[in-house]
C-alpha cells in the first residue's frame, strides 16, 4: 500500500495536483493532492527521505526531463513545484530537525544588474525537487553578498544567473572572489547569453542550459 501511495504522489508532483481542493489537472478532481498523500504517509511512520527519494524527486525528474525534451513547458514546471512545495510544507519540519537529509546546499541568485529570476526560480524549484538544500539571494546580488553566503555555508556550492549580455560579464568577478575565499567550491553559471566557452574564460567549473542538466551532472559527478 505504501509503495502505491508513493507512487501515486509522484504523479501529483509530476502533474501538478496540489491537494483534492485544487480542480487541476481536470482528470483528478476531487482527489488527494501532494499535500494530503505526503501527510498520510508521514502519519504512516513512513521516512521521510523515502518521501522525497522515492516520490518527490521522481515526480520532480519526470517533469524535469519533458521540459528538457520539450515535451512541457515553463507553466507545467511551476505547476509542478507548486505541488511539490506543498508536500515538502509537511517534510520540512523532518529536514529542520536533522531527521532527512539533503544532498547538499547550493547558493543561487542572479548576479549584480540583473533584475530577471524566472531562470533561477527554475533551477531553485527542480533542486529542491531533487533533494537539494537552496538558499536563494534573488536578483541583483553582489559579489559580497555571494561571498557572505559562502563563508556562512561551508561546503556549499554556488550558482550564478543572467539573462543580459552586460550583466553575465559580472559572473567573471563573482566568480573570482568566491574561488579566493575558497578555490575547491564549485561555481555554476546559466543563462540564455551564456555559452561553454564563457564559463571557461571566467573559471567557473561548470555551463548548463537548463536545470535538468545541472541534477544529472551533481547525480552523475562528486561534488
Amino acid at each position: 500500500m505504501m509503495n502505491e501511495k508513493l507512487k501515486l504522489l509522484a504523479i501529483c508532483i509530476e502533474r501538478g495536483k496540489v491537494d483534492s481542493q485544487t480542480s487541476y489537472p481536470p482528470d483528478m478532481q476531487g482527489q488527494s493532492g501532494a499535500s494530503e498523500l505526503t501527510r498520510e504517509l508521514l502519519d504512516e511512520d513512513v521516512d521521510p527521505n523515502d518521501i522525497l527519494a522515492k516520490a518527490l524527486m521522481v515526480g520532480m525528474q519526470r517533469i524535469g526531463d519533458k521540459f528538457g525534451n520539450g515535451q512541457a513547458f515553463i507553466p507545467d514546471l511551476l505547476i509542478a513545484a507548486k505541488a511539490m512545495y506543498a508536500a515538502m510544507a509537511h517534510l520540512k519540519p523532518y529536514f529542520d530537525s536533522g531527521a532527512a537529509r539533503h544532498k547538499g546546499t547550493i547558493i543561487l541568485g542572479t548576479v549584480a544588474g540583473d533584475l530577471h529570476d524566472i531562470g533561477k526560480n527554475l533551477v531553485r524549484m527542480v533542486m529542491e525537487g531533487d533533494g537539494w538544500k537552496v538558499i536563494d539571494l534573488g536578483t541583483n546580488v553582489s559579489a559580497e553578498k555571494f561571498v557572505d553566503s559562502v563563508r556562512s555555508n561551508p561546503g556549499s556550492m554556488v550558482g550564478l544567473s543572467a539573462l543580459l549580455t552586460t550583466t553575465m560579464l559580472n559572473m567573471g568577478p563573482i566568480t573570482q572572489k568566491v574561488k579566493e575565499l575558497n578555490a575547491e567550491t564549485k561555481v555554476f553559471v546559466g543563462g540564455a547569453p551564456l555559452s561553454q566557452q564563457f564559463c571557461d574564460k571566467i573559471g567557473a567549473d561548470g555551463y548548463f542550459p537548463d536545470p535538468q542538466s545541472l541534477v544529472r551532472h551533481l547525480n552523475t559527478k562528486p561534488n
